[in-house]
């Protein structure tokens, strides 16, 4: 089983940027897409960006793209995510997750599509 853990969050102003960081233990975390999910207060968990396993495809919900930026790093066990330009509505706290399938080339934005999860990271955005 992989384990995830985050870094990165914290409190920033409107217009800051932070960059998440998720460490992935375990041999096989280059053979999985991953993704990075939010959940604020009161909301449903949402998917908020995705990579393939290779870091060819990438995936972002609307309100983010342009903004933020998923990377990985298969050497490194790591993915990352880039949030530039923050609002107070980035305020969340942010999870990675790995998926389940083996190698998928389009990444999944579905809870279910996802088997391994971190403890999470909290991001909160002032205005």
């Amino acid at each position: 089983q992989v384990q995830l853990v985050e870094s990165g969050g914290g409190l920033v102003q409107a217009g800051g940027s932070l960059r998440l960081s998720c460490a992935a233990s375990g041999r096989t975390f280059g053979n999985y897409a991953m993704g990075w999910f939010r959940q604020a207060p009161g909301k449903e968990r949402e998917c908020v960006a995705a990579i393939s396993w290779s870091g060819t495809n990438t995936y972002y919900t609307p309100s983010v793209k342009g903004r933020f930026t998923i990377s990985r790093d298969n050497a490194k066990n790591t993915v990352y995510l880039q949030m530039n330009s923050l609002k107070p509505e980035d305020t969340a706290v942010y999870y990675c997750a790995k998926a389940a399938l083996f190698a998928t080339a389009v990444p999944g934005t579905r809870e279910y599509e996802y088997d391994g999860w971190g403890q999470g990271t909290q991001v909160t955005v002032s205005s």
